[in-house]
């Protein structure tokens, strides 16, 4: 798997926008296919920050209607990623 497909954006919520002013841990959403190990990899070769440890979640997509139709959403997973001490945020993700 290439780095770029490991991971997909950032993720900026109000959870996360609080984990971040911490200036440790940043939240990605990553693909499904995706170990912590590839995680870790990734990060650090694109944004050329240390990584301290990856934690994941996946995300159960939801039940959605249109009618009398009922569709559901595809699940997806987060990666929660603490940098080492002393490293900076990318200047990218400063204001996102």
């Amino acid at each position: 798997m290439k780095l770029t497909e490991v991971i997909r954006r950032p993720l900026v919520t109000e959870k996360t926008t609080t984990l971040r002013d911490d200036g440790r841990t940043v939240v990605f959403e990553v693909s499904t296919d995706a170990n912590k190990v590839d995680i870790k990899r990734a990060v650090e070769k694109l944004l050329g920050a240390k990584v301290a440890d990856v934690r994941t979640s996946i995300t159960r997509g939801k039940l959605k209607r249109q009618g009398r139709y009922v569709g559901r959403r595809s699940d997806w997973k987060k990666a929660y990623v603490r940098l080492r001490a002393g490293e900076k945020l990318p200047a990218f993700l400063e204001g996102a």
